[in-house]
């Protein structure tokens, strides 16, 4: 079986790198390449590691294309894939890399990304795909929202945890650096005068959009008695994500049971890995893969511990967690691609 694949918003980052794993799926064909300002151009004109793939010209996308593919990836700003939703073909299935159908309530989306959201009625048909969480019911949707790349390092570790009461709801506070690559192409202007390459810089302080989408996952596990406080950096590193989560335990809980339960958790997760008990890790232990590498660390209190989780922003937490989703949709190995 060959899916046909169109790829809109195909220049980003994580478009780039979404194209490099399908080039390397055996199911895929790249039917259509679609861009705005890129139109007519060679997708190596974005990355020259792809000269030699035989992939089409980079064309805009219009509703007619749509009945000539089986699967649209977008990766294109937060709004735009709403619209698109509303041309699919009882054919189609989108698998959105944004943020346009994350969030279950309109309400939220519009509080946190500033937008009306666009396609209301098609909320219904999409489901918050973390592959390791929401795996039996992917294929019930024909919108599949794959979770933002801070949520993805975050959650893992926190919904078993939270769900076998193995941690206190209160308090729970998440550190997070990520590289540069998350902000988009846009972020060289952006932080121009900001000394990118040599600093590293909070953002979104108390209200980064991701806490919307965090709060929704952990909300329907702990309905509104929980808090929780994230942080996020960017860092002078192009690529990677490393979550510093300190949690509180109650007195017959350590941080070897946690480390214990979340193994056992995950023993038949082919991309969640865990360090060693006690043991450091970098964001360059994940790099290139679609792995979340988690450790569990004691610290000088009894009843604390630190998770600590890292992903590559731009497969783990975007397009390989995508192409996952796509696998177990239509059957096939759930590594292919991806390993």
């Amino acid at each position: 079986m060959k899916l046909n694949v169109l790829i809109a918003g195909s220049t980003g980052y994580m478009g780039v790198q979404l194209i490099k794993l399908l080039i390397k799926h055996k199911n895929i064909n790249i039917k259509f390449l679609c861009g705005n300002t890129s139109v007519g151009k060679d997708i190596s004109f974005y990355d020259k590691s792809l000269k030699k793939s035989k992939l089409p010209k980079i064309i805009k996308f219009n509703n007619k294309l749509l009945k000539y593919v089986d699967l649209i990836f977008s990766a294109l700003p937060n709004g735009e894939s709403q619209i698109l939703s509303h041309h699919l073909l009882k054919s189609n299935k989108l698998i959105d890399l944004a943020a346009d159908f994350r969030l279950k309530d309109p309400n939220d989306y519009k509080k946190w990304y500033k937008i009306n959201h666009k396609a209301k009625k098609n909320i219904s048909k999409s489901i918050y795909a973390l592959p390791e969480i929401n795996k039996k019911k992917l294929k019930n949707y024909q919108i599949i929202a794959c979770p933002g790349c801070y949520p993805t390092s975050i959650l893992l570790p926190l919904i078993p945890l939270l769900k076998n009461k193995l941690i206190l709801k209160k308090n729970i506070i998440v550190d997070s650096k990520s590289g540069y690559s998350g902000a988009g192409r846009a972020v060289h202007k952006k932080y121009y005068k900001k000394n990118l390459y040599e600093s590293l810089s909070a953002y979104g302080v108390g209200f980064h959009r991701h806490n919307s989408e965090i709060n929704q996952e952990i909300a329907k596990i702990c309905g509104q008695k929980y808090s929780l406080t994230f942080t996020p950096h960017l860092t002078p590193m192009f690529r990677g994500i490393l979550s510093t989560i300190y949690l509180n335990v109650s007195k017959h809980i350590n941080a070897k049971k946690i480390y214990i339960n979340l193994k056992k958790r995950y023993k038949n997760s082919l991309f969640v890995k865990f360090a060693k008990f006690n043991t450091p890790i970098s964001t360059n232990d994940v790099i290139n893969t679609n792995n979340c590498l988690i450790s569990v660390c004691k610290t000088n209190y009894k009843d604390k511990v630190i998770v600590l989780s890292a992903i590559d922003n731009l497969i783990k937490g975007g397009s390989g967690q995508g192409v996952q989703n796509m696998n177990i949709i239509y059957n096939f190995p759930e590594s292919r691609g991806l390993i």
